[in-house]
């Protein structure tokens, strides 16, 4: 795929220039934990796509997985983690990122977080994968929105923080192999040019590449994009956990229906009203998200039916519509009782595994360029994310990227001005329906590259993407709908090429073609980076092997 270096034409000697020590490029949890980490002498400029609580941030609902019950301990998560990944975490970033969770639940308690208790105590509820109660919610299926009230809050409050809403950001600027800032634009204005002497990339998920997902409108892999055509290395891209149950309703929006709900005991039927997950998986509803969604898609198959049903009729009444009001008032819209009806439900694209490399503190490959959350591939969820363990990285590595970022620009000494850079007009005059190709990716990568993947199915998604790319990506376009066009393309791109290189079962990853898990040979992690052979997938080295106990 022919990638340009910036989307745009620009001369920065004719632009408006901005200046800051560190910009951070999304407004999500990831990138408002990294602001509040800078140093108070530090100016920071957050610049989000939409407004702040538009984010994958503030549509989680089950919770933030933390040990905080004295049954529990610290050993349980990182094993519980480290099983659902498949054999494919960092053991050390799993032991960081989980040892840190009660630390970071008490400081958004202290920020205000108001948590759902009981006598004083955080409740707990317990989800697929988890050996034990050890999920703090709130408002029972709002958390990411209460904790997203309470960091912006906060944030807002902080001085030293500019916050610029509604501002997309085309691409990262580089100059002599490092990041110095960012190409902005706010309400269709010329772009701005903010150089930053550090950058962090925050900027979420891909789940708009596929035509189901949980994700809101704005999750169309812009950070994973624009880090790549800078040329830092990305990896896992191959890995998109798909959320088993999505609410499925001809015509209407994908709304999640919370990993919660089964967690509370809720029944995954068939269409014939038969439970059919004990016959797949000992855990039954309580297996990683991996194999719930590669069973109800079989299922499916089974049934030639195109969704099957969570059933919670089984459950006291009360309690169900008092944990779950947020899902009871979606499904009431269309004229269900979750309480006594059937919900039908199937897989969607929920949450991007791989993304931007990144080490303990948040530093890409890129120097000058540091990221954090979902735009990241940190190495905690391996092939598989577990339930809940999302919101827990976005906090950690928010805050290590914050404060690392931080230090190299007060160490760094790094000059602030405008560097001479220019990005020439594009020759390309093609004309087409950007929406038209946007809806016929989706589409492609929800039929070729879904839950369920095979190779004859994946080359013909990668021919399709080669063909749409040819006219799309050469084209300059002067509004959002083509960039995040030309965004999703290179993502999409991106995970078909090594979907196709992996060829094994891991994960989220499923190729039908080779079923079985290759931990002799694949136990490695695929990187992929503009300047390494024209960007195709590289084998990595070896993992470890996995350790007889955990630290």
């Amino acid at each position: 795929m022919m990638t340009p270096r910036y989307l745009v034409s620009f001369d920065t000697r004719h632009a408006v220039h901005r200046f800051t020590d560190v910009l951070i490029i999304g407004g999500g949890l990831a990138g408002l934990r990294a602001a509040n980490a800078v140093q108070p002498h530090q100016r920071v400029l957050v610049v989000t796509k939409d407004v702040l609580r538009e984010s994958n941030s503030t549509y989680a609902q089950g919770g933030i997985a933390s040990v905080l019950d004295p049954e529990d301990r610290f050993e349980n998560h990182i094993r519980d983690t480290l099983v659902a990944g498949a054999n494919m975490c960092d053991v050390d970033v799993v032991n960081m990122v989980v040892r840190e969770g009660p630390r970071r639940i008490e400081e958004l308690v202290k920020w205000g977080t108001q948590f759902d208790s009981e006598h004083g105590e955080l409740e707990l509820g317990r989800e697929g994968g988890h050996s034990h109660e050890r999920i703090v919610h709130a408002q029972g299926d709002a958390t990411g929105a209460e904790i997203m009230r309470a960091v912006i809050q906060r944030t807002r409050s902080l001085d030293r923080v500019r916050i610029i809403e509604n501002a997309f950001t085309l691409d990262l600027l580089t100059h002599d192999g490092r990041c110095r800032g960012a190409i902005i634009t706010q309400n269709g204005h010329e772009p701005m040019m903010v150089w930053a002497k550090e950058t962090i990339l925050c900027t979420g998920g891909a789940g708009q590449v596929f035509r189901e997902s949980t994700n809101p409108p704005v999750a169309t892999g812009d950070g994973q994009a624009m880090a790549y055509r800078a040329g830092a290395q990305l990896a896992d891209m191959e890995f998109m956990q798909f959320h088993p149950t999505v609410l499925y309703i001809a015509g209407s929006s994908r709304s999640l229906i919370s990993e919660a709900v089964r967690g509370e005991g809720a029944h995954l039927v068939d269409a014939k009203g038969r439970r059919f997950m004990p016959e797949y998986d000992e855990r039954a509803e309580l297996a990683p998200r991996d194999i719930v969604s590669q069973s109800i898609v079989a299922q499916m198959q089974k049934t030639e039916h195109p969704c099957v049903y969570l059933d919670l009729s089984h459950l006291n009444r009360d309690h169900v519509l008092g944990r779950f009001p947020g899902i009871a008032r979606a499904c009431s819209k269309f004229g269900l009782d979750i309480a006594s009806d059937r919900i039908p439900v199937r897989p969607g694209a929920h949450y991007m595994v791989g993304g931007v490399t990144v080490d303990r503190q948040g530093r890409t490959s890129l120097p000058g360029l540091w990221a954090a959350g979902e735009a990241t591939s940190t190495g905690l969820h391996g092939g598989n994310r577990l339930a809940s363990n999302s919101l827990l990285e976005g906090l950690v590595y928010g805050a290590a990227a914050g404060e690392a970022a931080s230090r190299s620009a007060s160490e760094g000494g790094q000059e602030m001005r405008a560097i001479p850079i220019r990005q020439s007009v594009s020759s390309s005059l093609e004309s087409f329906d950007i929406d038209d190709v946007r809806v016929s990716l989706k589409s492609l990568m929800g039929r070729l590259v879904g839950v369920q993947r095979d190779g004859d199915g994946l080359q013909k998604a990668a021919d399709a993407i080669r063909s749409y790319s040819a006219y799309v990506m050469n084209h300059q376009f002067d509004g959002i709908a083509g960039w995040e066009l030309q965004n999703l393309l290179t993502c999409a791109a991106m995970m078909v090429n090594s979907a196709l290189v992996r060829t094994e079962s891991r994960g989220v990853h499923f190729r039908s073609d080779y079923p079985e898990r290759d931990d002799d040979y694949w136990r490695r992690r695929l990187t992929t980076q503009i300047n390494v052979d024209g960007g195709y997938p590289q084998k990595g080295e070896m993992l470890p092997a996995e350790p007889a106990s955990v630290r």
